[in-house]
Order: structure tokens, then C-alpha cells, then sequence
């Protein structure tokens, strides 16, 4: 396997890398934007496409914000609310396996933003039938998540006739550099399917003749491209006109709104995802058992490119997460009234085979890991030399005791 010489990545990411003649990966390059663009410049760019949708006072929404619990919703809502002066309904998919916590500092975000606020949850037993099915088709506990997530924005917006989506950063230029910051892409139908949905589109899933009809999966439905031209929809990102920093923007709300964090099953991140029960945990598991790394590769390979890890020290955390056995795997096992034997079995059917191979007693092996590339050739040349700490803060508890101990689908929205 082919390992980038600066950051962690394999070559097999699922989001698609490539390497130049250095061996540094197209995520790395694109990143090295973030140290010579004129970001100055780039938010007077974001100032106005934000005055070209600024409505007048009491004519409803000037933009559609999606939401959660967690990952940068509360600086993206500072953003758009408090320094663009814009008037954002905030919108979010309910994804089930929501923490307390997440609960918690969502309705302290629209508290504390005084926004209007749209959600869309369906009917946990439902959701048991479409996580069998994409288990079994995709090995993938969370379709359903990253499809509504995705589509119940678009749909809000073609439905209420606001045109402007405001996301944070886009994947596939933080993560594997796929575009350039100068490309500002913006949200397609194209790229949702072939990366975020694994290629299956709703339809495609109600084609399968499973049990899931096309009016039951309407809930994941892509509005028509005409729909959308009529209104105008497009989904801007704000990675493309900001310096992106997870950890800084995180941090700099904390201080400023209380945001909580919370202890990672599987990473050493304590800021993002900490609204799931499974994103950082059981999911991200099937996410190395398939592909061979992690969450904790994810996150490391971003502060080695923030200069705030060595490649050394993103290896040292990567040992110590990436193969752990997820202590969430039971819960989930539970309500979904699954064996553990066939959660893994559809899983093992979408081990990729260049990370993973069967041995004779059926037990499988990963065929290589970045652990094995401390010292490769090339490695000292495309070093970047570590600037800063990396020191992710735990909150104390606004409810301090309060377990953990189930998933909280409705709660209490708004805080007195």
C-alpha cells in the first residue's frame, strides 16, 4: 500500500487520492492553499454572494443552515448569523443515535442564536428496515444519516423557496484535495451519490425490491434538478472563502457560547461528533474494517497538515486507537435486535481487498498499515515542521453525572 510521505493517508481513501513524484498526496497539496491564499480577499468573495441574498427585514430566511449537535454548526451559525448579518433557518436530519449532550448543545444553539429551527425524524423502526438493507448492501449503519443529512436541506430549500444552502467545509477538498479552494465548488447531486452515499441514491435502494419502496425512502428523494432551477438552490461552502481550522473554530466557541465537548471512543477529537453515539465509535470501526484506517487517521492527518502534530506523533495516536473494539457495539447490536456474527458478516463482505486479506481459519489480516511507514524514504524531505501544540480541551458538564445511556430521539429544544 502506498502511504502519503506527509500526512497518514493510504492509497485506498474511498474519497480517491493521488500522489505526486514527492509521494505527498493531493490532500496535502491542496491544503498548503490554506498558508498562501488571500483569505482576506477570498471573505469579501463570501460578503457578497451573502448581500446578493440578504432579504428585507420580515420577508422570511435569507439562507438554510443544516445542523447538528456538533461539527462546526456552532461557528458556522456565528458565521452566517452574527458576522454575515444574514437571517438563517437552521435545519437538521434526525439521525437517531443522538447523544444527550448533542441534544443539549443544539437547543443551546438555537437558544442562544434566536433562530427558527426544522427538523425531520422518522420512525425508529423504519430506520431498523433501511440499516439492514444498506448493511447488507454497502456494509453501512449510517446511509441513512449522510442521506438525509444531505437531502432534507435541499428539499427545505426548494420547498420554501430560499435558494441559498450555507455548509461548512466540503470533504473532498479538506480531506483528499478532489478541488482546489479556487474551484469554490458548491453542492451537486453528482458528487452526494458517488461519495457520500457510496453510490446509492434512494432509488436505487427502492429498486432492490427489499422491502423499501420508493415512497417509503421519499425522505432521501433528490428534488428534481428543475425544482431546483426554478428556485435557483445552490449550496455554498464556507471552507472555501474561510481558513478552515476545526480545532481553533471549536475552541473559539467554547469560550464564546459554552459549546460542550465530550471523550471520543476511537479518537483523540474531543470537539467533533461528540452529538453520536456511533459516529466516532461502531461506525467509524466498519469504516477500518473496511478500508483499513480510521477516524483517528482522519484527524491526526489534519493537524499534521495544520502543523500541530509530527507524522511520528499521528502514528503514535493511530496505534493507539485504530484497532480497538468499539465499547458502542453492543447498543447498537441491541436495538437493532442484530447478533454480532451478522453485523460482521456484512461488513467482512465489503472488506476491501487491497487492505485486507482472509487467512486459512477464515480470520482476516491487514495487509499493511501506515505504522510500517515511520521511516520511509521521502518522509524527512516532505516533513512540515510543528508550529503549535495539540491539546483538544473536555468541557465540564452542564449536566454533570447525567449517563449516557440511550439514544434521545425528541427532547426539549430551547433552553429558558
Amino acid at each position: 500500500m502506498k502511504y502519503c510521505k506527509r500526512c497518514l493517508y493510504p492509497e485506498n481513501h474511498p474519497l480517491n487520492l493521488t500522489f505526486d513524484d514527492a509521494g505527498v498526496c493531493s490532500g496535502c497539496r491542496v491544503h498548503e492553499e490554506k498558508d498562501a491564499l488571500d483569505w482576506e480577499e477570498r471573505f469579501a468573495r463570501l460578503e457578497r454572494i451573502a448581500g446578493d441574498h440578504r432579504r428585507k427585514a420580515g420577508r422570511g430566511p435569507d439562507c438554510i443552515v443544516p445542523v447538528s449537535g456538533a461539527r462546526d454548526s456552532y461557528f458556522i451559525v456565528h458565521i452566517v448569523k452574527n458576522v454575515l448579518k444574514l437571517n438563517p433557518l437552521l435545519v437538521s436530519y434526525n439521525k437517531q443515535y443522538n447523544t444527550k449532550l448533542g441534544i443539549r448543545n443544539l437547543a443551546y444553539l438555537r437558544t442562544l442564536f434566536d433562530c427558527d429551527y426544522v427538523m425531520k425524524a422518522l420512525d425508529p423502526r423504519f430506520v431498523k428496515r433501511i440499516n439492514r438493507v444498506t448493511l447488507r448492501r454497502m456494509g453501512s449503519m449510517y446511509w441513512h444519516c449522510l442521506a438525509g443529512t444531505t437531502v432534507f436541506p435541499v428539499q427545505m430549500a426548494a420547498n420554501l423557496k430560499i435558494p441559498l444552502i450555507i455548509w461548512g467545509a466540503h470533504q473532498g477538498l479538506d480531506q483528499v484535495g478532489m478541488f482546489s479552494h479556487l474551484d469554490e465548488v458548491e453542492m451537486t447531486r453528482k458528487y452526494r451519490k458517488e461519495h457520500d452515499l457510496m453510490g446509492w441514491e434512494a432509488e436505487d435502494l427502492a429498486a432492490l425490491g427489499e422491502g423499501l419502496s420508493a415512497g417509503d425512502l421519499e425522505p432521501f428523494a433528490y428534488p428534481d434538478d428543475k425544482e431546483l432551477e426554478v428556485v435557483g438552490v445552490r449550496g455554498i461552502y464556507l471552507g472555501n472563502y474561510i481558513r478552515w481550522d476545526s480545532k481553533k473554530q471549536h475552541e473559539k466557541m467554547i469560550q464564546m457560547y459554552g459549546y460542550e465537548s465530550r471523550e471520543q471512543i476511537r479518537t483523540f477529537d474531543t470537539y467533533n461528533d461528540v452529538d453520536c453515539f456511533h459516529y466516532s465509535g461502531l461506525h467509524d470501526y466498519i469504516k477500518f474494517l473496511k478500508y483499513g484506517f480510521g477516524k483517528v487517521t482522519d484527524h491526526a492527518t489534519r493537524e499534521i497538515r495544520l502543523k500541530r502534530l509530527t507524522r511520528e506523533e499521528g502514528i503514535g495516536l493511530v496505534e493507539r486507537y485504530a484497532g480497538a473494539e468499539p465499547s458502542d457495539m453492543a447498543f447498537f447490536l441491541d436495538w437493532m435486535g442484530m447478533p454480532k456474527e451478522e453485523l460482521l458478516e456484512c461488513v467482512d463482505a465489503h472488506r476491501d481487498p487491497t487492505a485486507w486479506e482472509k487467512g486459512g481459519a477464515g480470520e482476516w489480516h491487514l495487509r499493511d498499515s501506515v505504522t510500517k511507514h515511520l521511516n520511509d524514504e521521502g518522509v524527512e524531505e516532505a516533513r512540515l515542521r510543528k508550529k503549535e501544540d495539540c491539546r483538544f480541551v473536555l468541557t465540564p458538564s452542564r449536566r454533570p453525572g447525567e449517563a449516557e445511556d440511550r439514544y434521545v430521539i425528541l427532547a426539549k429544544g430551547y433552553v429558558n
